[in-house]
C-alpha cells in the first residue's frame, strides 16, 4: 500500500488543516465545510496524476491540439454524513465521475462500547473502475475497513483512493494490516499519534460531522 500524507512538506493544505482544527473557526460552519471542501479539491489534483492518461485530438477554431485525458472510469465513494464536504470537493475536479454512499454509524452500549455498523450502500458496479474512498477522519480504521467491504460487493475495482483529512497512527497501522493490497493507496493530510477511549483523534479536530451539519441525539 502506497502511503502520502500532505504535511510532511509545507503547502497551502496545511492551512486548510490548521482552520479546520481550531476551535474558533470551527464556529462558522459555513467555512468548516468549505475549508474540507477545498482539501477534498486538493486531493482530487493529487489523485489525478496518478491516473492512466490518453492522447486526443481538439478542434479548436484555429486549429487542431494535441491533449491527455484521463482514460479510467472514476467513481467517488463516501462514509455519511462525515464525508459529504470532502466528497463535493472532489466531485468539483471529477465533475462526470459516479458516486457511491456508503452509511456507517457507531452503535454504543449500555457500558459506552460501541460497534461500528453499514445500514446501506448505494453504488453504482464498481467492476474495473477507479474508486476515490472519501472521509476526513481516519481514527480507529475499522468503519474505512466495513465501508471496503461494503463496496467491494459492487465490483472488483481496478483501484482504490482512499482519501482523508486527519489520521491516527493506530488507524493507519490498522488500514495498513487490514486492506493491504496492490491496489490501493492512502492519502491523507496529517497524522496525529493519540485515539482516546472514544477513539476520536487526540488533538484531532472533534466530530467532523456535527461541526459539518450541526449535532446529533
Amino acid at each position: 500500500m502506497d502511503i502520502h500524507i500532505f504535511n510532511k512538506k509545507n503547502s497551502l493544505f496545511n492551512q486548510f488543516i490548521a482552520e479546520i482544527r481550531d476551535k474558533e473557526i470551527q464556529k462558522d460552519p459555513l467555512r468548516f465545510r468549505r475549508n474540507i471542501e477545498r482539501m477534498g479539491e486538493i486531493l482530487a489534483y493529487e489523485i489525478s496524476k496518478e491516473l492512466n492518461y490518453k492522447s486526443i485530438d481538439i478542434q479548436t477554431p484555429l486549429g487542431v491540439s494535441h491533449e491527455f485525458v484521463f482514460e479510467e472510469n472514476v467513481v467517488i465513494a463516501t462514509i455519511l454524513r462525515a464525508g459529504l464536504p470532502l466528497h463535493q470537493g472532489v466531485l468539483n475536479y471529477f465533475d462526470s465521475a459516479e458516486n457511491c454512499f456508503v452509511s456507517a454509524y457507531r452503535k454504543y452500549n449500555e457500558k459506552g462500547d460501541f460497534d461500528i455498523h453499514i445500514e446501506y450502500i448505494s453504488s453504482p458496479s464498481l467492476e474495473g473502475k477507479t474508486v476515490i474512498l472519501t472521509d476526513p477522519m481516519l481514527a480507529s480504521g475499522a468503519s474505512m475497513e466495513l465501508a471496503y467491504k461494503a463496496i467491494l460487493t459492487k465490483g472488483k475495482p481496478k483501484h482504490i483512493h482512499i482519501a482523508s483529512i486527519i489520521g491516527s497512527t493506530e488507524g493507519i497501522e490498522y488500514v495498513k494490516e487490514h486492506m493491504n493490497a496492490d491496489n490501493i493507496t492512502l492519502w491523507i493530510g496529517a497524522v496525529d499519534k493519540e485515539l482516546n477511549d472514544k477513539k476520536y483523534i487526540i488533538p484531532g479536530l472533534g466530530d467532523a460531522g456535527d461541526l459539518a451539519f450541526g449535532s446529533k441525539l
